[in-house]
């Protein structure tokens, strides 16, 4: 009985797709901007709005931030609005009915992975 990966049943055609997929997702991440850091939601009050901070980018490219959101139930990024270079937002948005995230973009459009926010009581 064999056991184990062995080259006679590697699908090579397969592969490469697979690790052509895998270098163009880093050389994506390379591409773009650091993840905003810092990140906060201010929960010290019980409101239907939130608010959002965070820390600068220092990189030279760096353009402008975007604030994502999704209901709590969906898979991916439903919304997202460009908030410029500014440090904070608040959006008339419960923030428990959404889920929130905040990440940098680049002079050329390159957006880093997004930033989940820490709760700030």
């Amino acid at each position: 009985m064999q056991f184990g990966d062995l080259p006679q049943f590697v699908n090579f055609p397969y592969l490469a797709g697979v690790t052509r997929v895998n270098v163009a997702t880093l050389a994506a991440l390379a591409n773009g901007p650091a993840q905003p850091a810092n990140v906060k939601i201010i929960a010290t009050e019980l409101t239907n709005s939130t608010t959002l901070r965070w820390k600068a980018n220092t990189e030279p490219d760096f353009d402008h931030y975007e604030v994502v959101w999704r209901t709590t139930d969906a898979p991916l990024w439903e919304h997202s609005m460009a908030v410029g270079t500014r440090l904070h937002v608040t959006l008339p948005l419960s923030k428990d009915n959404f889920v929130f995230g905040v990440r940098a973009v680049d002079s050329d459009g390159n957006p880093s992975p997004v930033t989940f926010p820490e709760p700030v009581f």
